[in-house]
């Protein structure tokens, strides 16, 4: 039998069925932190079966401490916008150009943006674009005419969410290294919007399970009184 490193020892002390509050999930992250600054995550079990179009859970929303991460934004526009675009941080504008370079693999983005008058030619990305989740779409406000905001809340810590197959939703919402408060003012922001999403067609209790964990720390799960609305 493989012997257990101190870290996997301590964990297996953890009571697997213990309800958490937020603090307390943060302070346990921390005891089990690693050499890095790991990223906190979110994982909210929904019921809903994604699979049918009035129990999708998808939307943005924006976390008031920010990501902590270096989020990479491509736009698509011409012009005066490219410019904006470009003064407001965006990594990299284009038009046709910036089409052939995502064709080519060049897709290292986490958001991409575009002026209503460029989904022609975004259109043609559909397949590239789409099962990666970068697909521009104007209920995400990631098709705008203001370019110049968009690309300033995608770096200010703007996320994006949405429901996978299994019917949860994982989401970070900072680093291990920021202050217990701002972890929770990004957990209640993200939380909040979730469960405001919750669509027409989901059918008894809405959130049945959340967790917080962190990179390479355990998952804990939260008690549902710490989420408003559930």
């Amino acid at each position: 039998m493989a012997k257990q490193t101190k870290n996997q020892q301590v964990r297996a002390k953890l009571d697997n069925e213990k309800l958490y509050t937020v603090d307390e999930a943060i302070a346990t992250l921390r005891e089990h932190k690693s050499k890095f600054d790991e990223t906190v995550e979110v994982a909210m079990n929904l019921g809903v079966d994604p699979r049918h179009a009035d129990q999708m859970v998808r939307g943005m929303v924006s976390l008031p401490s920010g990501t902590g991460k270096d989020v990479k934004v491509a736009v698509f526009a011409k012009g005066d916008n490219a410019e904006k675009a470009l003064a407001a941080g965006a990594d990299k504008v284009g038009a046709e150009d910036l089409m052939e370079d995502m064709q080519n693999g060049n897709l290292n983005y986490d958001r991409v943006i575009a002026t209503p008058d460029m989904m022609g030619v975004v259109g043609r990305l559909g397949k590239v674009l789409g099962p990666k989740g970068l697909m521009p779409n104007p209920k995400l406000g990631t098709v705008t005419p203001n370019v110049e905001q968009a690309v300033k809340d995608a770096k200010g810590g703007q996320v994006e969410f949405r429901v996978e197959k299994q019917g949860i939703i994982h989401s970070g919402i900072g680093k291990l290294s920021f202050k217990d408060e701002d972890l929770k003012k990004n957990f209640k922001a993200l939380t909040e919007a979730i469960v405001k999403a919750k669509p027409t067609g989901a059918k008894g209790k809405y959130v049945r399970k959340v967790t917080l964990t962190s990179s390479m720390g355990p998952g804990l799960k939260v008690d549902l009184g710490e989420v408003e609305g559930a």
